[in-house]
């Protein structure tokens, strides 16, 4: 895919991340990005690392960087919150000019959107490295192992949250699987 591709498939995502109530601030999209790239499979360009909260992509942050300086997004404060990331309406001709990819991954990123958009920032942390954990570094391990490698990884998440985030996960993994079929 072309930059103006990926650049649509970002605004379309931040749409539809807010039509289901996210935040939308960075975490939320870079959070979202991973999961459409690893668990819908959609060919974006970003390489995704384990970083301080989950997986995070400094390319991400640079495209966004660059969406917002070819006026196709806009910061909006929040105080005493972080900013929401906003399409302008600018970003609509993206879109079109890009409708064939968009049409192609839309139910992909709707899926994303459902399942992720009414999430915070703790729940993005702990399901993205559940992720990171499911498909990078613990791929085909029983969950309990899967469990221990992501508290290994993020102290932090208490075993409780750390297992049902694994089972959301699998979850998740077994429907996209199933919608495949």
């Amino acid at each position: 895919m072309d930059r103006i591709q990926n650049a649509a498939l970002l605004l379309r995502l931040i749409e539809r991340l807010r039509e289901q109530g996210s935040w939308c601030g960075e975490t939320h999209v870079q959070k979202a990005t991973y999961f459409l790239q690893d668990l819908m499979r959609v060919p974006t360009p970003f390489q995704f690392i384990l970083y301080k909260h989950g997986p995070f992509s400094f390319e991400l942050r640079d495209e966004l960087t660059a969406l917002r300086a070819d006026g196709l997004i806009d910061l909006e404060p929040q105080w005493p919150y972080g900013p929401q990331i906003v399409p302008t309406d600018r970003s609509a001709y993206i879109q079109e000019i890009s409708s064939r990819t968009l049409a192609k991954y839309d139910n992909h990123i709707a899926f994303v959107a459902d399942k992720l958009g009414d999430k915070g920032v703790v729940d993005l942390e702990r399901l993205a490295t559940a992720l990171y954990v499911t498909r990078r570094v613990s791929a085909g391990r029983p969950a309990e192992e899967r469990v221990e490698e992501l508290r290994r990884l993020k102290p932090h998440i208490s075993l409780d949250s750390a297992r049902s985030a694994i089972a959301e996960v699998d979850k998740l993994v077994e429907e996209v699987e199933k919608l495949a079929d």
